[in-house]
């Protein structure tokens, strides 16, 4: 397994609307398998392809509690079959905007259907942070990033920060 280079915002790779997967070939599989990692070493609760440069519909998720012991979910070409009605506010994070956080309002529960590592179609009812954390990954397969759910005003406040960031750290590079 190997750990990957998480893209930061802003940067247009993460705006850009990511390809079918189809079948899950062995490569597909260690990809989820090297997400998977790099997800737990950021550390985080999911991760989409998208943000690793990879333009793919993958995800890798796993918001199980710290006492539960890992539960990993690896979801090709994932796609919402339904969303409750009920919606639930919750301040959302994310590894390509370390550091920052809003609130974010979302489907209480979805019912997502996707491929898992052995190209099994498979069916997910979440709910609570699963369903968040879901829908936050199913969104970077759009180009759509947790701050686009926010004000305008507040999203690029969170932007130009990310931007003197980087700026700073090129700076930093270049001196040494």
């Amino acid at each position: 397994m190997a750990k990957l280079e998480i893209i930061v915002a802003p940067d247009p790779r993460l705006k850009l609307k990511a390809r079918p997967v189809g079948t899950v070939t062995p490569d597909i599989r260690q990809l989820m398998d090297d997400m998977l990692e790099t997800m737990y070493a950021a550390p985080g609760i999911g991760l989409a392809a998208p943000q690793i440069g990879r333009p793919l519909r993958l995800i890798v998720v796993d918001a199980a509690k710290k006492d539960e012991g890992r539960k990993p979910y690896r979801m090709a070409d994932p796609e919402i079959l339904w969303a409750s009605e009920e919606v639930i506010p919750y301040e959302e994070g994310c590894l390509s905007l370390p550091e920052q956080f809003a609130e974010v309002v979302r489907p209480r529960a979805v019912r997502v259907r996707y491929r898992d590592e052995d190209n099994s179609v498979k069916e997910l009812e979440a709910e609570g942070l699963l369903a968040v954390c879901v829908q936050h990954e199913i969104d970077h397969l759009t180009g759509t990033l947790f701050v686009d759910h926010i004000s305008a005003l507040r999203r690029n406040m969170i932007l130009r920060k990310l931007q003197k960031v980087k700026k700073a750290k090129a700076l930093d590079a270049a001196d040494a």
